[in-house]
């Protein structure tokens, strides 16, 4: 186990050694430990040089005793978080660096969802979002902690379930489903990143894109909606009762339009 955390085979048996054999010189460790003598002092500089064993002269003999387990596990965890850490930032930078005018695919259901969430999460001043009710019930708590942090939240529902979050409006199920929205999912991320996904059957295609004009065209869309919607609740029935029934039909909810004729 310790080779795995970067020990050398060698150095794993030294370190081992003189957990129950401290302290003990190069010469009784290579004994007990296997590790060859023409080896052995290399090895413990190693492990000096990585803290791991430490060192004390007493005349011309040299003794070793080992850094306390839990202390060097403390110092392998602060070295991995801070290399992990690095990492991550260097990896991210490269990541931003490719080109964002593509247009990328993923396909199926929970690597689609998973992408939502860490576009909600990494929001900063506003989503713009279109869900169905089982998308709400998944996406929820990114949303409401999107909200709590300050991020803009407006959405556009194509079912019945309730957000308490930001601008909200009830897309028409007719109209929704004339669009082939009951099956859609759009995230819009600080008018910077769209995620699009259609859900079938066949199952979950998406298209997720940084292309400025698409981004720009899908968050245009769902404002547009939303305004839309907030007029028409607006205008009331006697607007609609200028309209033809078709249209009627279209902007009113089913229950209404069954009521209507």
């Amino acid at each position: 186990m310790l080779t795995q955390i970067g020990f050398t085979e060698y150095e794993a048996k030294v370190y081992l050694t003189l957990l129950h054999e401290n302290p003990a010189t190069g010469y009784g460790l290579s004994k007990k430990s296997g590790v060859p003598r023409s080896m052995v002092y290399e090895t413990l500089g190693r492990l000096s040089a990585r803290g791991a064993a430490l060192e004390s002269v007493e005349g011309r003999v040299t003794f070793y005793t080992p850094l306390p387990p839990d202390l060097l596990m403390d110092r392998y965890e602060d070295e991995q978080r801070r290399m992990t850490e690095n990492l991550r930032e260097g990896l991210q930078k490269l990541y931003e660096a490719t080109d964002e005018d593509k247009v990328w695919s993923i396909t199926g259901l929970q690597p689609t969802l998973a992408y939502a969430s860490r576009m909600i999460a990494e929001a900063q001043q506003e989503v713009y979002l279109v869900l169905a009710d089982d998308d709400l019930e998944v996406l929820s708590e990114d949303i409401a902690a999107a909200y709590n942090k300050g991020v803009s939240i407006s959405t556009l529902l194509t079912g019945k379930a309730d957000l308490k979050f930001g601008r909200v409006a009830y897309h028409p199920p007719l109209e929704s489903e004339l669009q082939e929205l009951t099956n859609t999912l759009v995230v819009v991320r600080d008018n910077h990143q769209a995620l699009i996904a259609s859900k079938s059957e066949l199952g979950t295609t998406t298209t997720i894109t940084g292309n400025h004009n698409l981004v720009l065209m899908a968050r245009q869309f769902v404002w547009m909606e939303l305004f839309a919607q907030r007029a028409l609740a607006k205008m009331g029935r006697e607007f609609l009762d200028q309209l033809e029934p078709e249209d009627r039909k279209i902007l009113i909810s089913t229950e209404e339009a069954e009521d209507d004729g």
